[in-house]
């Protein structure tokens, strides 16, 4: 399965309180999502506001590419919603660095 991340897309859902962003897999784009909470829990985001969603986001993107993959690799290429249990349970098996 080949996945990727085209560079600077993603977006604020504030209807949803996630941050959008796309992936590429075998060709496909599927659209995956990172929640408010989990940004704010995991990756430093001081507030739900826009700009410190995107920012925290930005500021851990490989990171969180790198948790997408490993989803996306589980679950065939469907889309992905990171929450901030799926995360503390990817930790737990892979401490970060």
């Amino acid at each position: 399965m080949r996945i990727e991340f085209p560079a600077g897309k993603r977006e604020w859902n504030g209807a949803e309180l996630m941050v959008d962003f796309v992936a590429t897999v075998d060709g496909a784009t599927v659209l995956c999502s990172i929640s408010a909470e989990a940004l704010e829990d995991h990756f430093g985001a001081p507030s739900p506001l826009e700009a410190d969603m995107l920012s925290a986001f930005d500021g851990h993107v490989r990171r969180i590419h790198l948790i997408c993959r490993r989803t996306l690799e589980g679950s065939g290429g469907e889309p992905v919603v990171l929450r901030s249990g799926l995360i503390r349970v990817f930790d737990a098996r892979n401490p970060p660095a």
